[in-house]
């Protein structure tokens, strides 16, 4: 997924080349993956996600007043607005509204922003499931962190990311992806309880095993703008009101059945369970890495897959076709990662394995007339951090 030169090393030349000048600084978020633990981060539940090596960076220096300047080598024009922009959600839109976002949730939270020029550029792919906003969000906070001399610890930084996602720009995101790209360590996956947001760093250690985790970009197109997002999240709240629970995190699996029968439709006992045996799926692979059954961990990432496929109807056929493909080559689990109706799949393979299962993949999209699906053999990698 890369191929370019040194993702830092563009930020540093966006910024010399947009401003004449030499940053103060560069600040660099990851992309991530969610291991597993799919549509259970707003429902209160638990996530596993790590970060990747992709990352999206920004160059940065202080510019006087409340103003904002952005350059990003996926756009040709820069976008610059001021307090009264910032401080309205939703007044810059497109890549520029989640740069707008974070100044808005910081001066929200009572933090006096500095004014910056910013450049960006980035090895995170737009639309394939792997984050991209987040990893901008958190470059961004970053960068305004320390170019203000803010204190704002760590811990505090993904409900202010996500709150630019949410309150500015209009996304309804849960927690996961701005802890993940913030919060992360390398070599381990972020355990996350979305509920009262503590952490716990899980070893997973890859090379160990002899493993490696294949990342297959679909090629199909992640998106939420269509509402299935907004409508999922939707139906989850309204059970969780239905079985007078806080919710669905509430619901455990020994209970499941009881509580299914006590909802209207089939849709909606489908939509609940899934979310409630994702959540044991991922306190399940918790106990497995903690116990450094890493291998064994693959089932169940197969079984969230056909969970999300018949249950939660978030996939589509390209990522059908890569987790059918990958597991037929080999797989010890395959499963889409993200939010669904497009994006990345992940397969736990042999580390031997990876480029013939990527093969397969490849032969399998070619025999159906999918676009080149795109491949990164990934390991958990740091999360949000200032660069040398």
């Amino acid at each position: 997924m890369t191929g370019r030169p040194d993702v830092a090393d563009r930020a540093t030349a966006g910024f010399s080349c947009g401003y004449d000048a030499t940053p103060a600084g560069r600040w660099a978020a990851p992309g991530r993956v969610n291991l597993i633990g799919e549509h259970t981060d707003y429902n209160d539940g638990f996530v596993l996600p790590f970060a990747l090596p992709l990352r999206t960076v920004v160059a940065a220096d202080p510019q006087p007043g409340e103003r904002w300047t952005v350059r990003s080598e996926i756009a040709d024009r820069p976008v610059d607005f001021g307090a009264a922009e910032a401080d309205s959600p939703g007044r810059v839109t497109g890549w520029g509204g989640y740069v707008a976002g974070v100044v808005w949730a910081l001066r929200e939270a009572g933090y006096a922003v500095p004014g910056a020029r910013l450049a960006i550029a980035s090895d995170v792919p737009l639309g394939s499931g792997l984050s991209s906003s987040a990893a901008l969000e958190a470059a961004v906070l970053a960068a305004l962190a320390d170019l203000g001399g803010l204190d704002l610890p760590a811990e505090r930084r993904p409900r202010l990311a996500q709150r630019a996602e949410n309150g500015y720009v209009g996304a309804p995101t849960g927690i996961m992806d701005q802890s993940a790209v913030i919060r992360c360590r390398a070599g381990h996956a972020l355990f996350l309880d979305c509920r009262d947001e503590s952490v716990d760093h899980v070893p997973f250690d890859l090379d160990a095993a002899g493993l490696a985790i294949l990342v297959i970009d679909s090629r199909a197109p992640h998106r939420h703008a269509d509402g299935e997002y907004a409508s999922r999240r939707a139906a989850c709240e309204r059970a969780a009101d239905l079985l007078g629970v806080p919710a669905l995190r509430d619901v455990p699996v020994a209970d499941l059945d009881a509580a299914l029968a006590r909802l209207p439709d089939d849709e909606t006992r489908r939509r609940v369970r899934h979310v409630v045996t994702e959540n044991q799926r991922v306190l399940d692979t918790v106990a497995l890495l903690r116990a450094g059954r890493v291998a064994e961990i693959g089932p169940l990432l197969t079984a969230s897959h056909a969970s999300m496929r018949d249950d939660f109807a978030i996939t589509v056929p390209e990522v059908d076709t890569a987790v059918e493909a990958a597991l037929a080559a080999g797989a010890l689990g395959a499963r889409m990662t993200g939010g669904g109706f497009g994006g990345c799949v992940l397969a736990l393979v042999e580390a031997a394995a990876a480029e013939p299962v990527a093969a397969a993949v490849r032969s399998a999209y070619a025999e159906r007339g999918f676009a080149a699906p795109d491949t990164l053999t990934a390991l958990p990698a740091p999360g949000a951090t200032r660069l040398p």
